[in-house]
């Protein structure tokens, strides 16, 4: 199948939920009318689709990496440049095998869970349908030879709306790479959808995305941090010197960090530095070479009798 008409096939599911969920009282006619829109606006993005040949935030496709280009600040890129923007997504009523199928085709963690085709309602990951599992053989153990479940008892989860976790934990596309970081490691995920103010699916960003910007060529790095000092301090080249190693810099060089506004000005140029794509770490010497020269003018200078 075609990549466009898998894209296609994925909208066209999700309409389909949304008109299951209408019936069943679970959604209006403006969510299915909706559903629908995002049906026709994906057809009319394939007809008049760039030569580039990117595809929208939707469907069970091959997942595509954004621009990567520089971020505009020229410092650091953003989540919108480095994350997914052809995103593998299911619905509420995706069955637990077709998840399962798409997880190990695709060869990733978690899937969007989306509403109406566009806003994302939770994420279902490996992790979520383990621990399915897990708790229907705890059941079958507790029932013994039981082979059936008693009434009033609850059946085993069997679709993304029963297995997924709720809400999302999300990020918008304008946030930093170490924001997205954060966010990972603060609620322990490996994928965070990237939505806009009203929940609509842009893209997905994962850690590997997020790694890539350690990459970068050191001179690249080091062009950048220097960009930095000349903008937040506007000194001379002679004044400091920067050396980047395996993504960690150096800064060196005459430059007085207690003289005049560079004491206030150098705390704030090196906080900006850590935003510089690829930074490791950052090794403070301004003004270790100004005070050799100071001590050994000093110790030049002819005592008094």
């Amino acid at each position: 199948m075609a990549r466009t008409d898998i894209h296609l096939d994925a909208m066209l599911r999700h309409l389909g939920a949304a008109y299951y969920e209408s019936l069943h009282g679970r959604a209006t006619r403006a969510d299915v009318t909706r559903a629908l829109n995002t049906v026709e606006e994906h057809l009319g993005e394939v007809g008049h689709r760039p030569p580039s040949g990117r595809h929208p935030a939707h469907g069970h496709g091959t997942e595509q990496h954004g621009d990567r280009r520089q971020h505009p600040q020229g410092w650091s890129r953003r989540v919108r440049d480095v994350m997914t923007t052809s995103v593998i997504t299911v619905d509420r009523i995706t069955p637990y095998k077709e998840i399962a199928r798409l997880l190990a085709e695709h060869r990733i963690s978690g899937l969007p869970v989306l509403r109406m085709g566009r806003h994302v309602v939770g994420m279902v990951t490996e992790a979520d349908l383990l621990d399915a599992q897990a708790k229907t053989a705890r059941r079958l153990r507790s029932a013994s030879r039981r082979t059936w479940w008693p009434r009033g008892q609850q059946h085993p989860a069997l679709t993304a709306g029963e297995l997924m976790t709720t809400p999302a934990i999300t990020i918008g596309p304008d946030a930093t790479i170490p924001a997205a970081a954060r966010l990972m490691s603060t609620h322990h995920v490996r994928r965070l959808p990237v939505v806009t103010d009203d929940g609509k699916l842009l893209g997905v960003v994962s850690r590997r995305d997020l790694i890539s910007v350690f990459l970068r060529r050191d001179e690249d790095i080091a062009a950048d941090v220097r960009r930095v000092l000349d903008d937040i301090l506007l000194i001379r080249p002679a004044e400091s010197d920067v050396t980047v190693r395996n993504g960690v810099v150096t800064l060196a060089g005459t430059l007085r960090p207690t003289a005049g506004d560079h004491a206030e000005l150098i705390p704030l140029a090196i906080k900006l530095m850590w935003d510089v794509d690829g930074v490791v770490d950052i090794v403070d010497k301004l003004g270790d070479q100004a005070q050799a020269q100071t001590g050994e003018e000093q110790a030049a200078e002819p005592i008094e009798q």
